[in-house]
């Protein structure tokens, strides 16, 4: 089962499809039209469990048993076979435990789908912040164990990864759960298969409103900082319960990051604890708050990398809050476009150049953290 769609390839000459069958073979498995269609129950309704920007997941069974998760790609690439099956084959070999493994791949008549391991618990976005029907219990120790390994996961993929990916769309619904409660960053990578004008905000961004850092959304500045960006907010979003994309809060109907940071200036940060948390350590969910302030700060220099967020979040430090700044927002429909501007400025002084700093103050356990760690910006 899975290699007949090889057929696809015999329009190709000789010497291409050789090339294609070898690459194909390290760790892409080719899976058939029909097979997939079989393990899906023909697409049926029934066994949908996603959806988003780049298409349709659907649960499915294997012939040998296996369950998998198989994503209909919703626009085709401009990319040729081979070119796809390239990109295909990085990202079956980007492997790190809190990331969802690609299994493999269908290229037939038309249709391009991926099939990845299954996940029991569905999407973060699903078990956290969906309806009470499909709700997990997560306690506090397995939410701050989801966040520690959904920064691993992105830390890998941007320092680690050959080549370094940026993910681009990091949100609870492409933070998968396994069965053991254990975070998978999935849809990485997925970017670079489509054509720049297949994204899901504009022609030039690909993100999801509530997550999207105000630079990149405002002016296409990517980097691995607009990730980070995506997850301090996802981190707000794992203590308070709520949805940054699907909810206004406050009086002022502001958006998360906006209502913590009033609350911070009101000494009430912890108002957004999600009610259902009854038994936590105050000190570590404050620490855990204030790092994703840290992450979203306006000017891209200011906030740390993912290598520094996951020693902030696994370390009994005190955070330098003389560093801490305004955080950046985007509205996608508002006079009021961002904060970003006026606070790039002053967060640099007005000057260019400007580095970027490690905000440790003390640690509890390591005393080896300076003060203040000039850095270059990342």
């Amino acid at each position: 089962m899975g290699w007949s769609c090889f057929g696809i390839l015999q329009s190709y000459k000789d010497n291409k499809e050789t090339q294609v069958q070898e690459l194909t073979t390290n760790n892409v498995r080719l899976f058939s039209y029909n097979s997939l269609r079989s393990a899906t129950g023909h697409f049926h309704p029934s066994n949908k469990i996603g959806g988003g920007g780049f298409g349709v997941v659907y649960k499915g069974i294997l012939r040998d048993g296996t369950r998998v998760a198989v994503k209909c790609l919703s626009a085709e690439s401009k990319q040729g076979t081979k070119e796809f099956l390239t990109e295909i084959n990085i990202i079956s070999n980007t492997r790190h435990p809190n990331l969802v493994q690609l299994i493999g791949c269908c290229v037939e008549s038309g249709n391009r789908m991926l099939i990845y391991e299954y996940m029991e618990n569905n999407s973060l976005s699903s078990s956290l912040l969906g309806s009470k029907g499909k709700r997990v219990t997560l306690d506090w120790p397995k939410r701050a164990s989801i966040c520690v390994g959904t920064a691993s996961g992105l830390a890998f993929l941007h320092e680690e990864a050959a080549p370094p990916i940026v993910h681009r769309d990091i949100k609870a619904n492409n933070i998968l759960i396994d069965e053991n409660l254990q975070p998978k960053i999935g849809d990485f990578g997925l970017a670079k298969l489509f054509p720049e004008n297949v994204t899901h905000l504009s022609t030039r961004v690909a993100g999801t409103i509530g997550y999207l850092a105000p630079e990149y959304a405002l002016f296409g500045q990517l980097t691995k900082k607009a990730d980070v960006y995506s997850f301090g907010v996802l981190i707000l979003e794992i203590i308070s319960g709520r949805s940054s994309s699907k909810a206004a809060f406050g009086v002022d109907l502001l958006v998360l990051v906006e209502w913590v940071w009033k609350l911070r200036e009101e000494g009430r940060l912890l108002d957004i604890v999600d009610p259902d948390l009854t038994e936590y350590s105050e000190a570590e969910l404050l620490r855990f708050i204030k790092v994703a302030l840290f992450c979203t700060q306006a000017a891209p220099t200011q906030r740390p990398n993912m290598k520094q967020v996951i020693e902030m979040l696994s370390r009994e430090v005190t955070l330098n809050e003389k560093f801490l700044t305004e955080p950046g927002v985007y509205r996608q429909h508002s006079s009021k476009r961002s904060s970003y501007d006026s606070l790039q400025k002053s967060s640099s002084g007005g000057k260019t150049g400007v580095q970027s700093v490690n905000p440790f103050a003390t640690s509890t356990k390591f005393e080896s953290f300076p003060s203040v760690t000039q850095m270059l910006p990342r």
